[in-house]
This record gives C-alpha cells, sequence and structure tokens, in this order.
C-alpha cells in the first residue's frame, strides 16, 4: 500500500471520529507524509483526538502550542495539554513538562517540578531525559531530591502501567 493510499484510508477513518486515526492523520500532516505538510491540518486533527482524551494527540497538540505550528504559539495552552498527556503515561509529554517547569514555559519556573517530571518520563522509557536528571540534580539540595523521589514513587504507585 502506497502512503498516498494509507493517507486516504486514515482520513476516511478520522473523518468519522476515530481518535487514533486522527492522530495518526494529524502525524501525517505535521510531517508531509502522503500530504502536503500542513501545520493547520495536523492542529486541526490533533485537536479533534485530543479532544476524545487521546494522550499522543493532547501531546502532540501540546507542542503546536508550544512551537506555533498551525495555532498562535501559547505556552499556557501548551502546558495544559501536555499536563493532560501526561498524567495519562505519556513519556514525550511528561518530558516537555520537565521542560517547560525548568524554563517557565505556560508555569512558574520550578526546578523541582522539571526533576519530578524528568524522573518520571525517564522511568517511563524516555532515555533523553536521564541528562536532563543529571543537569538538575546537581542543583536541589540532598532533601530535595530525597521529597521529589518519594512523590515520583508514589507517582508511580497510583499511574500503574497497562
Amino acid at each position: 500500500m502506497t502512503i498516498m493510499n494509507f493517507s486516504a484510508g486514515l482520513k476516511a477513518a478520522a473523518e468519522q471520529g476515530n481518535a487514533d486515526a486522527q492522530c495518526r492523520l494529524g502525524n501525517c500532516y505535521k510531517n508531509g507524509e502522503g500530504v502536503k505538510q500542513d501545520y493547520n491540518e495536523a492542529f486541526r486533527w490533533y485537536k479533534a483526538a485530543a479532544e476524545q482524551g487521546d494522550a499522543e494527540a493532547q501531546c502532540r497538540l501540546g507542542d503546536c502550542y508550544y512551537y506555533g505550528e498551525g495555532v498562535k504559539q501559547d505556552y499556557n495552552e501548551a502546558f495544559r495539554w501536555f499536563k493532560a498527556a501526561a498524567e495519562q503515561g505519556d513519556a514525550d509529554a511528561q518530558y516537555n513538562l520537565g521542560v517547560c517547569y525548568l524554563n517557565g514555559d505556560g508555569v512558574r519556573q520550578d526546578d523541582k517540578e522539571a526533576y519530578y517530571w524528568y524522573l518520571i518520563a525517564y522511568r517511563n522509557g524516555y532515555t533523553d531525559a536521564e541528562q536532563d536528571v543529571k543537569s538538575i540534580e546537581n542543583k536541589l539540595t540532598y532533601q530535595q531530591k530525597q521529597e521529589v523521589q518519594k512523590r515520583v514513587n508514589e507517582w508511580f504507585n497510583t499511574h500503574p502501567k497497562e
């Protein structure tokens, strides 16, 4: 099956309200795979899937707001969508929350919260977070690190992997 045929089938499923298809179609538009690259269309499809609770789409929608792709840049909205996806276990979104807290994008700057989300992302398999975890550890006291690590363990106790 060619990419063109694939995206046509995807579009039909997306138009019928299938959140997974909507998110995947958003990816096609974002990356120009099988369709002409179009950030506005990517945003449209991510939003449709995100509003149905699709965690990947919520994270991608957060990316759109963060980078101003297909929509006016808005760190507050980016943070909101990253948080929604992160709470569902999306490791990319968890990492992105760490970035938001580290830089104060859409939220008050907070190294402890950045460390918290970087650790969760890392433990969820986002290996690129390892350097960020180590970098922030140097800014925190032993007690702060212990407090955050306890909260991370509690997070994993209340958010079991499927």
